[in-house]
């Protein structure tokens, strides 16, 4: 692997690992389309290869991006845990989306430790990957059609104001924007089965294509949330698991895997970690006025034309 490819690919993982758009979908894709160097260089199933150990690094530092980003929210959530257990008692926000996180990091966590080398090995080729980018697409998608017909609101401010405007805009300032109120009182209030479901369809990211903020973005919304804070839920939620992944393979950054590439894994790192950053700032206003819309169709678009391309040179 040279820094080029290193640069390159850390770009989108920071990118895409927060855009509903599959990280993994386009680390499996990109190489595959440019083919050459790039294709023997960068294989996601190949068992020893080290663009593995190269993504290890990608997943923390975006991870830590998420850190950074939230840091306010994460010490809100950790001091909440911290006085849930002290006092034995659950009546914060805070504390209420402390142990919602915990519970909802469950599923995924134990799907990807049992599910995560088969469906990397078996799947992780770039025509199932194409295919599931279209599925991605058709999931955004639905996501938005069914939030449409279940919400009159949606529907009133689109006619009045154009199809970006979210319910959420339709509150009174100090309600959608979680943080001039300095609590999560809109996500604490999810049910806790409801906020399990969310964690457990992330297991679905483990299908290379399929986004995992995607896909918990459209569940947040179906259990009621808005645009941003189905946003902020999945990048909150993300954050243990992404981080989880990185660290939990660790070992193979600095063992024989990525004993040649250190210097590339670094490079690679800071490029994913402004670029995830940069992410994260762009969506977190995004998503305050607008959808799903452009990303379902992107995935739908891009995903068939990779396909047709694949097949064609096949």
């Amino acid at each position: 692997m040279n820094y080029l490819e290193a640069i390159v690919m850390g770009a989108i993982q920071g990118i895409t690992e927060l855009f509903p758009v599959s990280s993994l979908g386009h680390a499996v894709l990109i190489p595959a389309l440019l083919g050459g160097q790039w294709s023997r260089d960068l294989s996601v199933s190949a068992p020893e290869s080290p663009y593995l150990a190269f993504i290890v690094g990608l997943h923390v530092a975006t991870a830590l991006a998420l850190l950074v980003f939230f840091r306010r929210d994460w010490a809100r959530i950790i001091r909440g845990f911290f006085s849930s257990v002290r006092y034995r008692r659950i009546r914060t926000a805070p504390e209420r989306l402390a142990w919602l996180l915990i519970l909802a990091t469950i599923p995924v966590g134990v799907t990807g430790l049992l599910l995560e080398h088969t469906f990397r090995t078996v799947l992780g080729k770039p025509v199932p990957a194409a295919i599931f980018l279209m599925v991605n697409g058709v999931i955004l998608g639905g996501g938005e059609l069914l939030r449409r017909r279940r919400d009159p609101a949606v529907n009133r401010s689109a006619a009045l104001n154009g199809p970006g405007l979210d319910a959420a805009d339709l509150r009174a300032p100090s309600a959608q924007d979680p943080d001039a109120l300095g609590d999560d009182a809109a996500l604490a209030e999810v049910p806790r089965w409801r906020a399990v479901a969310i964690g457990a369809v992330q297991t679905l990211a483990l299908l290379p294509g399929i986004s995992r903020s995607g896909v918990s973005m459209v569940a947040g919304m179906a259990v009621g949330l808005s645009h941003r804070e189905a946003a902020r839920f999945s990048f909150l939620l993300a954050t243990p698991v992404i981080l989880a992944a990185g660290l939990l393979k660790l070992p193979d950054l600095f063992g024989p895997l990525g004993a040649s590439i250190h210097g590339q894994v670094l490079a690679g790192s800071a490029t994913a970690f402004v670029a995830a950053l940069l992410a994260v700032a762009f969506l977190d206003r995004y998503f305050r006025t607008r959808t799903l819309v452009p990303f379902a169709v992107y995935s739908l678009v891009a995903g068939a034309a990779s396909l047709g391309w694949l097949l064609l040179h096949g």
